[in-house]
């Protein structure tokens, strides 16, 4: 269990350890991004202790590198800690306390940034990282609810003094966006789910079109073979490569740069050199290649 010692992820390590006494194992993360951290740390330590749970906790170095922002930084920083803690006790899973609020901030976060299906999707059930699989199984469930059912029965947790500094965009989202579509459409947490989980069925069938021509097209895929194909399938199959083999999510500009460069390849010597995420796509021989910044 990822345990922060907030809201969220106490009121899920207390149904899995009531569900499975003796077998979960609370996994701490101490990002060291603020002064409060230490006071998580220690809650944590005490909450565990009181109810008999085992607790793991890792110190992670979250510095972001140029052009990375410090929320990505951490989010992955997070995983890498998660999953080797979750090795480390001889566990096969993680769970993690994402509620129903986050999915709803998080499609709407997507919505702002003009997002395609993989943003519009949200966050999965299940999903695998760092060598792990994670899931949530708390995606259907009101943040209300959780802290109304902790408060009822006298368990403590911790606020996070970083959710309400509304220097961030999720953060605005929930303070403003979030009790607005309350008012003007109450109950719209499970619409908003509905719509994600729509988004991510729309992404599986993309990706089984781009495994498809991706087998066409060779892998790396050769250039020749991409132009026989529309643009939007080049697109599509562009990014599943880019995804799967490079774990990189190319930005509209660099895309539609890259499908420009390809439809122009008409000459052996035409050269298609192009930043991409961390790294660059280029041009070598037949074939588009991506290599990572050293």
């Amino acid at each position: 269990m990822a345990y922060s010692a907030g809201a969220d992820s106490t009121a899920l390590l207390l149904a899995a350890h009531r569900r499975w006494p003796a077998r979960v194992v609370a996994l701490h993360v101490h990002h060291g991004l603020h002064a409060a951290a230490d006071g998580f740390e220690s809650h944590a330590r005490r909450f565990c202790g009181l109810h008999g749970i085992e607790l793991r906790v890792d110190r992670v170095n979250a510095a972001h590198d140029a052009g990375q922002s410090p929320e990505d930084a951490a989010r992955l920083a997070r995983y890498a800690a998660l999953a080797s803690m979750a090795r480390d006790a001889g566990a096969d899973g993680v769970l993690l306390g994402q509620h129903a609020d986050d999915q709803a901030e998080t499609l709407l976060l997507a919505l702002s940034r003009g997002a395609g299906l993989p943003g519009l999707a949200s966050m999965p059930e299940f999903f695998e990282r760092a060598g792990m699989r994670f899931g949530r199984p708390l995606l259907d469930v009101p943040a209300s609810e959780l802290r109304a059912w902790l408060l009822a029965q006298g368990h403590a947790f911790v606020d996070d003094p970083t959710n309400t500094d509304e220097r961030f965009t999720r953060n605005r989202i929930r303070a403003v966006l979030m009790p607005a579509w309350d008012a003007c459409f109450p109950g719209f947490r499970p619409m908003l789910a509905r719509s994600a989980r729509h988004a991510a069925q729309a992404q599986r069938l993309l990706d089984e079109l781009a495994a498809f021509d991706l087998a066409h097209t060779g892998m790396p895929p050769k250039i020749a073979r991409l132009q026989s194909l529309s643009r939007d399938r080049q697109a599509n199959a562009v990014r599943y490569w880019l995804r799967i083999s490079a774990a990189v999510a190319p930005a509209t500009a660099q895309l539609d740069e890259l499908l420009d460069q390809i439809s122009a390849c008409t000459t052996r010597g035409h050269r298609i050199h192009i930043k991409m995420g961390p790294g660059h796509v280029a041009r070598e021989g037949e074939h588009l290649q991506y290599t990572p910044t050293l």
